[in-house]
């Protein structure tokens, strides 16, 4: 083989209430690749396209080139890569941009050398690129993304995942406005402490949603989809946030609440329709306050990346 190319999906991180240890992996948007083998050693960035010129080509400063540099040290292999960088969804949106682009990329560099790795020994390799991303090597996009379904991060030390099919029924609407939001300012107005009450009110919504999604119970899915914690801070950040959630659960959603560290807002869904509906809703209440959004509907992504031909 001396090509493949490879999509990853984009996720969905804290799902409302479980922030930093659960994230979920969607249809559509995604990030693709192309790697090549090369006559040269390491990893060698060609094109990048769909960034608008800010993603770095120097591949120890790029999400995708540090995973595939991390795992090329790991598994001893010498032969070099080209790769190619197909950005099909915006960068700080709150939809795991650069988780995307690190699996996308370990999984082609694995599959191009035959897979010497199951899939999820790459884990800690593209985990490497999430922290030349924002800075710490978290997994809550990562694992989604390269694993598929909802991805319940139990412990970093040691690292201890739990994979979580998504029932077969649930949708979910990504819906992002044309903001920009810093990983690093939607940190900075997190609380350091939190109150016992909310602490234990956030405690049983992560064990309703995770109860919620093994029995297939929708409507413990959509009650346990409450964040006591990082949202009331989070969506000061969003302009008319409170306007668009309301929008979506008249509209039909079961949850709704901020993806990741935003702008993006998921809602969750028991039927296609109804996912639409959501996403005319959430777009129209964003539009009344004079800001364009773009909408994705999909199905939960069950396997991970893909390879395509």
């Amino acid at each position: 083989m001396e090509s493949i190319r490879v999509f990853a999906p984009a996720t969905v991180a804290n799902v409302g209430c479980a922030f930093d240890v659960l994230g979920f992996a969607v249809a559509q948007p995604g990030d693709e690749v192309l790697v090549q083998l090369s006559d040269s050693p390491g990893v060698t960035i060609t094109t990048i396209t769909g960034d608008g010129g800010r993603l770095p080509t120097d591949p120890r400063k790029n999400t995708a080139g540090v995973s595939i540099l991390a795992f090329l040290a790991a598994t001893g292999i010498r032969q070099g890569v080209l790769l190619e960088l197909h950005k099909q969804m915006p960068l700080g949106s709150g939809l795991g941009s650069s988780a995307a682009s690190a699996v996308a990329g370990v999984f082609a560099a694995n599959a191009l050398f035959n897979d010497p790795l199951e899939t999820r020994e790459l884990l800690p390799f593209a985990m490497e690129g999430e922290r030349i991303a924002c800075g710490s090597a978290h997994a809550d996009n990562v694992a989604p993304a390269l694993l598929g379904g909802f991805v319940l991060i139990r412990s970093y030390a040691p690292l201890d995942i739990v994979c979580i099919p998504a029932p077969d029924e649930l949708y979910c609407t990504l819906v992002h406005p044309f903001i920009e939001i810093r990983t690093e300012d939607a940190r900075r107005v997190l609380k350091k402490y939190i109150p016992l009450k909310s602490a234990v009110a956030q405690w049983g919504n992560v064990a309703g949603l995770v109860a919620g999604l093994l029995r297939t119970d929708y409507g413990l899915i959509g009650r346990s989809v409450q964040d006591h914690v990082v949202e009331p801070e989070r969506s000061l950040l969003i302009p008319g946030f409170a306007q668009v959630k309301a929008a979506a659960m008249r509209a039909g959603a079961i949850g709704c609440s901020i993806s990741g560290s935003g702008p993006a807002l998921f809602a969750l869904s028991t039927h296609f329709e109804t996912s639409q509906t959501v996403a005319e809703a959430m777009q129209a209440a964003f539009a009344d306050i004079k800001i364009e959004a773009r909408a994705f509907v999909s199905k939960i992504n069950n396997h991970g990346p893909e390879i395509r031909r």
